[in-house]
């Protein structure tokens, strides 16, 4: 050992030492020569061995390199920056990345000749690294503190509930895509398990995870409203990302495009819920959401949906019609989809063909014929349309009516014998019609193809539990649309409190629907050019509930509040 120290040039830091009387010049030299040995860095090699001290040792570096001294047992390790550098990086070079300013990043490291950790940290970022000199104990304990602050908060969630997530084949190649996060990290999938199963849990329609520059906030759609459901470090923003992007088998290195995938959660052997999954990136990463796909929600029969006797006599008699269209209206997240769904099971019988053209298929149903459009390979609604009508279909269901083209065919096939649903993005029935003549159809067209429309909404349940009742005066009931009869008769109206088995005073949605089947009347209304408003006041005339009228009879049963009929509806 001796003859091979002896052979070693000191490096600075050891001639500095040796200069001062720290160190006299064979124990530097055996220390380099361990050091290297050992494979440890020189200052840490000193300090383990208890050879100097380690804020000596820190303070002779500092003057020898000019490297400023930092304290930081001064610094907060919540702020630390380790969102920008791979935990095993960090452990690897026992350095650590404290704060961001502008281009720059400030590193913490004990030793100042450790440049491959600068180069390293550098090259995954894209910043320029500038190095603080931190005593060794005190790094050490830094690093594990603030490591353990991007994880604690996650911990706080238990044991994940749903193990058997499935990953498909390919989780291997996607995990050596090239990203910079720890997609194995156990508190980041304990994290997302956790938001799942609270999700599956309280009813949620969407997850959202979103970045921010200082937070890390997770959403959960409950009931259509959103709510802050968690928050997290925002140093574990990458790793939540590669995680849920491995599970939906998307891309773990791009992130300046947005991405769309599916995954697949085993809640039982005989039960499991999809996803389906959205990137997009943001100033401060990608955010990412996932929209909760239950195969149950379209089994639920046209009982559970909310509709009322009569309401459900009519659209039970139209879709067992042999042709004819109907169509169902309302903005996104209104149930559309449930309802159409609903309908196709009912009608999904062996001696019927039933095809769908959707986008994307949201729920897969057994015994139906279920296609993804998809446009940039020229699968477009239309397309899909003329394919089926070569196919011997008894039921067609067009996801949306979004051009002339695809209108036109729907009816055509309507009209020749097929029973067509589909959906379009109106307001209420009457306007619906209009919708149609304004994109281009015929008029005799839509007068003899559609059978029934039906406009729909969603309005939150209010809890058993807690909902107390409202004492409003007669003319604020009068001016909210109830009639004189109703007020006389001693309408009861309630309004949420909030306990712990609902959400604020809610729990589940109901359906308020406008249900309206095309007359012979109605029909030559569209003959001759009407609008809107004349077919709303023909449907009144025939006794046709607007959505109002239908959203006030659900509040008169004490099944939502005015509040939520008001924001549903007259909003």
């Amino acid at each position: 050992m001796a003859n091979t120290a002896t052979s070693i040039r000191l490096s600075g830091l050891a001639r500095r030492l040796v200069s001062d009387g720290l160190l006299n010049e064979d124990n530097a030299q055996a220390a380099q020569v361990a050091a290297k040995e050992s494979k440890q860095a020189f200052v840490s090699y000193l300090v383990n061995n208890k050879i100097l001290a380690s804020g000596d040792l820190a303070a002779v570096a500092a003057q020898e390199f000019g490297v400023p001294l930092f304290d930081i047992n001064a610094m907060d390790m919540e702020l630390a920056a380790t969102d920008l550098i791979q935990e095993k990086l960090i452990r690897q070079h026992n350095a650590l990345p404290l704060y961001k300013r502008g281009k720059r990043l400030y590193v913490a490291v004990s030793d100042p000749t450790n440049l491959q950790a600068l180069d390293e940290f550098q090259f995954n970022t894209g910043l320029n690294t500038y190095p603080l000199l931190v005593d060794e104990l005190h790094l050490t304990t830094a690093i594990e503190k603030a490591l353990d602050k991007s994880n604690e908060q996650l911990d706080d969630f238990g044991d994940a509930e749903l193990d058997d997530i499935d990953l498909g084949p390919d989780e291997t190649e996607q995990k050596d895509d090239g990203g910079d996060t720890n997609i194995d990290d156990t508190p980041v999938v304990r994290f997302i398990n956790g938001i799942l199963t609270s999700a599956i849990k309280a009813g949620a329609s969407d997850i959202h995870f979103e970045p921010y520059e200082k937070k890390y906030r997770v959403r959960t759609r409950i009931d259509g409203i959103l709510h802050e459901s968690k928050t997290a470090p925002v140093a574990l923003a990458g790793r939540i990302s590669a995680r849920l992007k491995v599970l939906s088998r998307l891309n773990i290195a791009e992130r300046r495009v947005p991405q769309d995938g599916r995954m697949r959660m085993k809640l039982s052997k005989t039960k499991a819920i999809d996803f389906r999954v959205n990137t997009c990136p943001t100033l401060f990463g990608e955010k990412i959401v996932l929209r909760i796909l239950d195969p149950s929600s379209a089994q639920l029969g046209i009982d559970a949906l909310g509709y009322e006797e009569d309401q459900k006599k009519i659209f039970m008699d139209t879709m067992h019609k042999p042709y004819g269209m109907v169509l169902v209206t309302g903005p996104t997240g209104s149930g559309k989809t449930v309802s159409l769904y609903t309908a196709l099971n009912i009608l999904n019988t062996d001696d019927r063909n039933i095809s769908t053209a959707e986008d994307p298929a949201e729920i897969s149903l057994a015994g139906i014929n279920q296609v993804n459009v998809n446009p940039g390979v020229g699968l477009t609604f239309s397309s899909a349309l003329r394919a089926f009508l070569r196919q011997d279909p008894d039921v067609i269901m067009v996801g949306e009516i979004r051009d002339l083209e695809t209108a036109e065919i729907s009816i055509k096939a309507a009209q020749t014998g097929h029973m067509v649903f589909s959906t379009l993005h109106t307001n209420d029935a009457p306007q619906t019609l209009t919708r149609l003549a304004n994109m281009g159809v015929p008029a005799f067209n839509i007068a003899s193809a559609v059978s029934l429309i039906i406009a729909q909404r969603l309005a939150r349940r209010l809890c058993n539990n807690c909902k107390i009742e409202e004492d409003l005066p007669a003319d604020v009931l009068l001016d909210e649309g109830f009639s004189q009869e109703q007020i006389d008769e001693g309408v009861s109206v309630y309004k949420p409190v909030g306990c712990d088995s609902c959400t604020e005073g809610y729990k589940g949605r109901v359906g308020v629907y406008q249900v309206m089947p095309i007359s012979d009347a109605m029909g030559r209304i569209i003959m001759d050019g009407g609008n809107a408003i004349q077919l709303a006041d023909q449907a009144a005339e025939e006794g046709i509930a607007d959505l109002l009228t239908s959203g006030l009879k659900k509040v008169a049963a004490g099944l939502t509040s005015l509040e939520e009929v008001n924001r549903v509806i007259k909003e």
